[in-house]
């Protein structure tokens, strides 16, 4: 960073400045537990030698909110992978069910929406479309903050709910669908080279809310990539440019994730996996009615908190996922 020259190219400076700040928040954090156990192990012999002043429950307060913080660093070591630290573009599809499953879509982008919230990442809307009477019918959003792609990769697939339908007049049960995508920002265009001569580029005007300027031009894209079929739009910024730079990082992400998909194929082959990898194969369930759980069906892990859930609480299904991960077990 000292080089004459390092703030010749701002973008590459400023993601190198990000990485190190990173990398320099987690030594920090290492830092702050090593310091929190010697003062919790202080406490612990002055409990000992004066159990008026500092009783025991003191001591286990302080225990279990340093093991608390201590696998919340754990969890950032299991985020080894190429690209984990890199923001993450999150996109929600509705199944078939109409209403029902759109409302469930929007259901889910607010619980994403308030996860992220609490991890003090920033969410930007990059595309949305809304249902025909209620809810979402597809939706991305572009999380930016550290770990966002890691810890979110394991949110890819689909997303059953079962519950009693507020749109159904007879109040019957009703199981709906929403499929969950996660790719990671890729920054460097060298690492997914794509040849525009193979990319449809088509401009139209927005159909969201954003102002007379977004509605009354066509400044809405979608590209299509030809040889692989994958389309991407955007139509939440200003200007045609902007539009097409963010739809160009999408499209990398999706060409990476295809890439990823085929080589996890292949490893599967070659260590003989038997169960059929499918990419939209169904990851949890969400029962509201008759009784109240969230079941993820790769790790086991459940809860019957369903209202803190959808309120973003679902780290204990990400950290599941990500030790089993790490153990081979999925």
């Amino acid at each position: 960073m000292g080089a004459p020259d390092f703030w010749d190219d701002k973008e590459r400076a400023q993601a190198i400045n990000q990485e190190l700040n990173d990398i320099k928040g987690s030594v920090d954090k290492y830092k702050a537990l090593a310091t929190q156990a010697d003062d919790l192990e202080a406490l612990w012999e002055l409990a000992k030698e004066s159990p008026a002043d500092i009783s025991e429950e003191d001591v286990k307060t302080e225990l279990a909110k340093l093991s608390e913080d201590m696998r919340s660093l754990e969890l950032e070591v299991l985020l080894s992978g190429e690209y984990d630290a890199n923001n993450a573009y999150l996109e929600l599809h509705a199944g078939a069910g109409g209403t029902e499953a759109q409302d469930w879509t929007q259901m889910l982008l607010r619980m994403y929406g308030r996860w992220a919230e609490r991890h003090g990442f920033s969410v930007e809307t990059v595309d949305l479309l809304p249902g025909d009477e209620a809810g979402v019918k597809s939706a991305t959003l572009f999380i930016r903050g550290h770990n966002a792609y890691g810890y979110l990769k394991s949110e890819k697939g689909v997303h059953r709910l079962v519950r009693i339908s507020p749109f159904d007049a007879n109040a019957r049960r009703h199981t709906s669908f929403s499929a969950c995508d996660i790719m990671p920002e890729i920054e460097d265009a060298k690492e997914v080279e794509v040849n525009m001569d193979d990319v449809r580029v088509d401009t139209y005007r927005s159909s969201g809310a954003g102002g007379q300027h977004i509605n009354k031009t066509s400044s809405a894209v979608r590209m299509t990539h030809i040889p692989t079929g994958i389309v991407v739009q955007c139509q939440n910024e200003r200007s045609q440019i902007q539009n097409r730079e963010v739809c160009l990082r999408m499209l990398r992400a999706k060409l990476f994730e295809l890439e990823e998909k085929k080589k996890e194929e292949e490893r599967a082959k070659l260590e003989g996996v038997q169960q059929k990898i499918e990419w939209g194969s169904q990851i949890r369930s969400y029962v509201f009615q008759p009784y109240t759980m969230v079941k993820d069906h790769r790790t086991n892990c459940e809860t019957g908190n369903v209202q803190a859930v959808m309120d973003g609480e679902i780290d204990s299904f990400i950290e599941a996922y990500l030790t089993a991960r790490a153990n081979h077990e999925i």
